[in-house]
């Protein structure tokens, strides 16, 4: 059985308090993207020495080993509250680029729980993969409902919000950087922001450009100029709103569908043109 995860983008993040647990509170707006991976499940054959779960990868290369992938730590959580889950062998074929902001291991890790959920007969409810997704990841929970969310919290506390930008056309731009989030977190200072992104988003999308923020833009661009230059030339091809995703170096614009996209960017750059 193979299914499709799909990427996010953050409409506007705002961080607003550290934590006596020393992380941070936020409040942004989780959109679903259509660049995907592709993930698949098959039963192992009942023979000896065969792993509980074998995984393995193609695509982009995944750093780290197999035993702290997302996909084999969902199973593993599963097992443990259903014993009968049978041995698997799990593909993912990876095209989301990692750490950039766009939440595609979070999607790997949750789309697992759903497909092992159908194929199985496990018969968890929404609400229940939510607490398991939980277990994976703050944004792990979002990818569950795969709808726009307003998301506050560590981004696990969330609420779908009726907005809808099918009529529109995203570019995303991702220059191989890779950005600390440690680092981007030391140079934020947390406050509240004078308009709640839940408010923003509401508004006409034109008018995003003046109010909808991301924080870690400001200390992100002015160390990496190179991801200010990407959304200056997404504005300068006519996007109707451009930022950076989550804590970088991924930066999306909006463009209207009628709108030529005369982009030209570096060869090395990983760039997707789509619609949501």
């Amino acid at each position: 059985m193979i299914t499709f995860p799909n990427c996010k983008i953050n409409l506007g993040l705002s961080i607003t308090r550290k934590r006596a647990d020393g992380y941070h509170d936020l409040e942004t707006v989780f959109y679903p993207i259509g660049l995907k991976d592709a993930l698949e499940v098959v039963t192992s054959p009942p023979e000896k020495n065969i792993p509980t779960v074998a995984f393995s990868a193609s695509g982009l290369t995944i750093e780290g080993m197999p035993e702290s992938n997302l996909c084999v730590k969902a199973w593993h959580l599963l097992k443990a509250d259903f014993p009968s889950l049978p041995a698997v062998r799990l593909h993912l074929h990876k095209v989301i680029p990692m750490g950039a902001g766009l939440g595609g291991g979070s999607a790997d890790g949750a789309f697992t729980l759903q497909l092992l959920n159908k194929k199985y007969g496990l018969g968890l409810t929404p609400e229940q993969l939510i607490v398991y997704a939980l277990q994976l990841g703050s944004d792990c929970p979002f990818f569950v409902l795969n709808t726009p969310c307003f998301a506050t919290g560590r981004g696990e506390i969330i609420e779908p919000v009726p907005l809808l930008l099918s009529g529109y056309r995203f570019v995303l731009v991702n220059p191989g950087i890779h950005v600390s989030t440690g680092w981007a977190f030391a140079n934020i200072t947390p406050q509240q922001p004078a308009l709640s992104i839940k408010d923003i988003i509401r508004q006409p999308i034109a008018t995003w450009k003046d109010t909808l923020v991301n924080d870690f833009e400001a200390p992100v661009m002015q160390q990496y100029p190179a991801i200010k230059q990407i959304r200056q030339q997404l504005y300068d091809a006519g996007a109707i709103y451009a930022s950076m995703t989550g804590s970088g170096s991924t930066v999306f614009g909006i463009f209207d569908t009628t709108t030529p996209l005369p982009l030209s960017f570096p060869p090395q750059y990983f760039v997707y043109t789509g619609n949501e």
